[in-house]
Parts: structure tokens; sequence; C-alpha cells
């Protein structure tokens, strides 16, 4: 199979076979190839860039990098279509591809509309398969997508895939391979899972000369079971992962494993912040647990609680929307807000120069 791939697909809305679903006029030249294989290690540069989205969860504590393969983990009915909405709106790339799989409709009509109203159509190209196509075109939108990526990426640009979701091309894979009758495997999905996923997940890479693949893909987890076949798979494939619950980015257990390539060279605070906030989270955790059993709280526990829950509302929630030099900046107004400078455990140097007002005086 073949897609048509050039400039005109900015902007443009297709369908799982590669025709338009948007009403406009198909685009016929230059054809290229589907589903090759992905590209020589040799011919690939060491992970070395962000991508800032303008989401602090993400930003601050589990950096996206270019070249990146990361899943995000999640259950039916959390916001994953809206976070990836999101982040096609604002992340600093030049392209952005959208591949839909077994959308409901109305999940393909808000992604069509936000990035309409937004303006970030303009450089994205959307392959979307609905729940009523059928499964065998389901398994074709990632190759769709990733075959136009890398023509991009080869031209030197900087691409972001975004799929939603996994779990439905995997199902699509099980469907397939139970009408043909092939031995099934765990829980009845076929015996290549990990294959099929890993040539998708392994075509994100970037080249010398500034161009780039970077794939982020929703998986929801079946009874929010790690341990389920897709999610099991994809863990081993990727490069760490996200998982929202509650409608939230939770910082523990997701990790993007490539963050310590980039975070050393944004600001010297980062990797330090970063530490700081997460391990005063864990103590907030703690201490919410205390309040519960109706443990006397001190004032330790009383400056946790009142840290955990301006963490919650003015980091962790995914509406915040700031750059990563003001998401830091803000971060340090909230220790200085609740603790005082050698409760955070931060080196004094970096106390001395990014603790909000007189930090010499504060320290004393």
């Amino acid at each position: 199979m073949k897609i048509p791939c050039s400039r005109s697909l900015l902007g443009r809305i297709l369908n799982s076979s590669g025709e338009p679903r948007d009403k406009r006029p198909a685009i016929t030249e230059n054809p290229i190839d589907i589903g090759w294989p992905s590209v020589n290690p040799v011919k690939r540069m060491t992970p070395s860039t962000m991508i800032q989205t303008g989401i602090p969860m993400i930003d601050v504590f589990n950096t996206l990098v270019e070249s990146q393969k990361l899943p995000i983990f999640s259950v039916a009915g959390e916001p994953y279509n809206p976070l990836l909405a999101r982040i096609a709106m604002q992340a600093k790339v030049d392209i952005i591809i959208l591949g839909g799989l077994g959308l409901k409709h109305d999940d393909y009509l808000f992604f069509k509309d936000v990035l309409e109203k937004n303006g970030a159509l303009t450089r994205s190209i959307l392959f979307i398969h609905t729940a009523a196509d059928p499964a065998v075109e389901c398994i074709l939108v990632p190759d769709l997508c990733l075959a136009v990526a890398e023509q991009f990426a080869l031209e030197g640009k900087r691409v972001l895939v975004l799929l939603t979701d996994m779990t439905n091309f995997a199902n699509s894979l099980k469907e397939i391979a139970n009408t043909m009758e092939q031995i099934p495997a765990n829980r009845g999905y076929p015996g290549d899972l990990y294959s099929q996923l890993a040539s998708r997940y392994e075509k994100a890479v970037a080249f010398e000369g500034g161009g780039s693949i970077t794939i982020l893909a929703v998986t929801t987890m079946p009874g929010d079971d790690v341990t389920h076949p897709i999610p099991d798979n994809t863990g081993y494939i990727t490069e760490g992962q996200f998982y929202l619950r509650n409608g939230r980015i939770e910082p523990f257990g997701s990790l993007s494993r490539l963050k310590q390539h980039v975070n050393k060279n944004t600001r010297e605070d980062h990797c330090a912040i970063m530490d700081s906030m997460i391990q005063l989270y864990a103590m907030f955790k703690e201490s919410t647990e205390k309040q519960s059993m109706g443990f006397r709280m001190s004032a330790w526990d009383n400056k946790l609680l009142r840290y955990g829950e301006r963490f919650e509302h003015e980091m962790m929630d995914l509406n915040v929307n700031i750059p990563l030099d003001q998401a830091l900046d803000f971060e340090w107004q909230i220790l200085a807000d609740c603790f005082q400078p050698a409760e955070t455990g931060i080196t004094t140097k970096l106390i001395e120069k990014f603790w909000p007002g007189n930090a010499r005086m504060s320290i004393s």
C-alpha cells in the first residue's frame, strides 16, 4: 500500500485508507510505501533535545525528549484524548501527526474542532479510524502515520506522532488472527504481539541534521491491569511511561527514562527542583494517610498538607499551561510559601540564586 506524501497533507483529515475525510480533493502526488523497517541504528542520533508542551507534569518532572517513544497508560474514561489535543496544540515541534484508532465519532469531532479553533490544524495531519470502520483498517493507521512522519523527518522536520488508542490496534490484531484461525497466545492475542508493537514504536528516531520522529501513544489498560499483554509488552519496548489517573499525570510510576539527557541543559535548578518537589509530595502522601487515620498532626505535617494541596492544584492539574522557565519559578514560589529554605533539601548555592525574595536573609 502507498500513501501520497507532500506538504499538501498539512491541515488535512484522512481516513484509515489514506482517503480524504474532510470532503476536500484527494492528494495524489509523491506516493510512498508504508510499513518499511525501522531506521538502521547507525543512522540514529543520541536524543538530546526536549519537546516543550506547556504541561508542568511533563516539562518539569518527566520531560518529553525528541526521538522518544512513550506510552500514556490509562483506563477508559480518563481524559487522555483532551491531553493529546493539548499536546498537539502546544508542543514545540514542526509537524503533528495524529492517528486515531477505533475512535468514537464524538472523539474524532473533538480533535477536529479543537485543532481547527486553535489554528493547530494547519501544521497537523490526521489519520482517523473510527469504531465503525473495518478492523483491518485499524492496523494500517500507525503505518500511515509513521511513513509520512519519516518522510518529513528526512527533510529535517521535527515530527510528533500521537496515537490513540493502541489497545484498539492490538484488539484488531487479535480479531484478525482469530479470523485466520492462528494459534492464540496470552489471553487470545497473537504470538507476535510484541513484534507488531515494536515494529511501530521503533520508528522513533533522530536524524543527523535536525529531523526527528517522536511517538506518544495512549494505551488503555483493561481493568487497570498493567500486567495485561498490551501494556506489559509495551513497557518492554518503550522508554518509560506516563500514568494518567484521576485526571492527572501521576508523579509516581510515570517515568521518562531519557529526561536526564536534556534536564541538565535546560536550567541549572531543574533537576534539584524536580527531585525536591517529588520527595516532599511523597511525604505529603504519608501525612494524608496519618490524617485519615486520626493521628496527631505535627507542624511539619501541616506544612506538607498545605504544600501538597497547592502542588496538586497548581502543578498537577492538566489545565495548567505555562512555559518551563515560568513553571520552575512558580515552583520556587510554592516552596517559599510553604517551607523554610533548609527544609527543602536543596543546596545553598541554588537557594541563594533562585529563592524568592532575599535568599540570604531567609537562610540565616
